[in-house]
């Protein structure tokens, strides 16, 4: 068995033990209708973005360097469906988008093409991601609340050079499986403290998102807040090398009912 499959079946027997260990109670059956909507927007800076493609014959370059640290403007939606009292659903979509204009210190061969140094090159980066996450509730006691669960990650990426008429990308559409772990602090009234995590580490890559905010209640249904995201990991194969560590500041409006 390879290792990605590895990885989503440890994610799947993790998921299934949790349904055995916690039985759903009638008292949990009733209550079935609790929805979520959060938008988060802000700046996002590159701390280190390394580029190789081919991952086994390319030349290895800093995406940062070529193309600036940032900051670039970032957002992510997030639907909570916490279908009964202690199990929820999570759809997130994420999309990482940005381009800017450098040189290159040396010659880089890169998706078949090579790149003059000293030219100005322009690059462009994508990085979406889609999920949809499974979450137990498996404390809830004074003013903590824990989930925890497992989620499937689709990634949209693609890299691009463009250098005086000749341009080479790369794309690369993937799924992969993530665990994810989440607490909550109300530590006051109207306040919560929230710690949110997704990743798994691996085989030929890793992933982990982990953010950490604080949320204010306006009204029982309305909420802001605001925070401070880090995206870190990437993949080293043959075909793709590309390792990446992206820091957030972002606010949040979320809706629920």
């Amino acid at each position: 068995m390879s290792s990605p499959s590895k990885k989503f079946a440890f994610c799947l027997s993790f998921l299934f033990s949790l349904l055995l260990a916690f039985p759903t109670s009638a008292a949990e059956q009733k209550d079935s209708n609790r929805f979520r909507f959060e938008l988060e927007g802000g700046p996002v800076w590159q701390a280190r973005n390394d580029v190789r493609i081919p991952g086994n014959t390319g030349t290895e370059f800093s995406f940062t360097d070529l193309a600036g640290s940032g900051p670039y403007a970032a957002g992510r939606f997030t639907f909570d469906w916490n279908f009964l009292e202690r199990h929820g659903l999570r759809l997130e979509v994420a999309p990482l988008r940005f381009d800017g204009t450098g040189t290159l210190n040396q010659p880089v061969s890169f998706a078949g093409t090579t790149f003059s140094p000293g030219t100005p090159t322009e690059g462009k980066y994508k990085f979406d991601t889609y999920r949809v996450s499974y979450r137990y509730l498996f404390l809830t006691k004074s003013s903590w609340r824990m989930h925890a669960g497992a989620t499937l990650l689709v990634r949209d990426a693609k890299i691009e050079l463009e250098q005086a008429g000749q341009k080479a990308s790369d794309s690369n559409l993937g799924v992969a499986p993530l665990l994810n772990f989440s607490a909550e602090w109300a530590f006051a009234r109207r306040w919560a403290a929230i710690f949110d995590f997704e990743g798994l580490a691996g085989g030929p890559g890793r992933a982990l998102d982990l953010a950490v905010k604080l949320r204010y209640d306006l009204t029982d249904r309305w909420s802001v807040g605001g925070g401070y995201r880090m995206l870190e990991g990437g993949v080293d194969s043959d075909d793709v090398y590309n390792f990446s560590w992206f820091n957030y500041g972002f606010l949040t409006m979320g809706y629920q009912f």
